[in-house]
């Protein structure tokens, strides 16, 4: 009768290897240095997976669902307190009202998340951004992304579609800057000796989202002084003609 297969060695097989991978890379990686990393033998691991490409496969399908999971629960928490506050409008940004502000709360807080999730996986971006080359998962990364942007810019289509947001905004270029600048820090997080202030990363990331995707305030701004300079300009009657340049005039010789 087989063995049944151990649930707590598929887990540190698992760990062991997402090290071994960032080290060296998909191709570089063997899998008994993986076993010896875990203390298990090479029988042990392919109870678990066929192969290593399979077992870094799970790896990214459960960063894939981790990160499905927050985006989903992000949006749904939008749409929420849309529905319980009523759709911000630019006065709202203009005064920073409570429900802006509770808003703003809320958008960094899964700021936050997402960073802490990139973090914990950014093993698996390294081996992605530099280790998979020559391999099926070579432009895995960029297909990811790519469903990324359709995904933030479908939500940014709802929100401009309840007036939450600049309708005038190309929602995919923006979707793009958005995961873009995720796929920028999780590569800088890799090379990190520490881990840094995601909390402020948060605080920058939502800053620099806050003031440009509200609807545009369009009321005319009250100016207390004209815009052009304070000194009259001189009319034309009052301009003095210009100067006509003096000429010397030299004495002509006589033969």
């Amino acid at each position: 009768m087989p063995r049944p297969a151990d649930p707590h060695a598929r887990e540190a097989l698992m760990t062991a290897a997402r090290a071994e991978l960032a080290r060296k890379g998909l191709r570089g990686a063997r899998i008994e240095d993986i076993t010896a990393a875990c203390g298990l033998s090479k029988g042990a691991f392919y109870l678990h997976f066929p192969s290593k490409e399979a077992l870094f496969a799970e790896v990214l399908a459960l960063f894939e669902s981790h990160l499905t999971e927050v985006n989903t629960r992000r949006m749904a928490e939008v749409e929420r307190h849309f529905r319980e506050q009523g759709v911000m409008g630019p006065r709202d940004r203009l005064e920073r009202s409570a429900r802006y502000q509770q808003f703003c709360e809320l958008e960094a807080a899964f700021d936050l998340e997402s960073l802490e999730l990139m973090w914990s996986y950014r093993d698996v971006v390294s081996v992605l951004l530099s280790g998979s080359q020559g391999t099926p998962f070579e432009s895995l990364l960029w297909r990811m992304t790519d469903a990324q942007v359709e995904r933030v810019a479908g939500d940014f289509r709802r929100l401009q579609e309840a007036g939450a947001a600049d309708q005038e905004m190309d929602a995919k270029l923006f979707a793009s800057v958005i995961v873009g600048a995720y796929v920028l820090l999780s590569q800088r997080m890799v090379h990190l000796p520490e881990k840094p202030d995601l909390s402020a990363w948060a605080y920058t990331l939502q800053r620099l989202c806050e003031g440009g995707t509200l609807p545009r305030f369009d009321a005319p701004v009250p100016v207390s002084e004209p815009v052009v300079s304070r000194a009259k300009r001189p009319t034309t009657s009052q301009r003095r003609p210009p100067a006509r340049a003096k000429t010397r005039h030299t004495p002509r010789k006589r033969p």
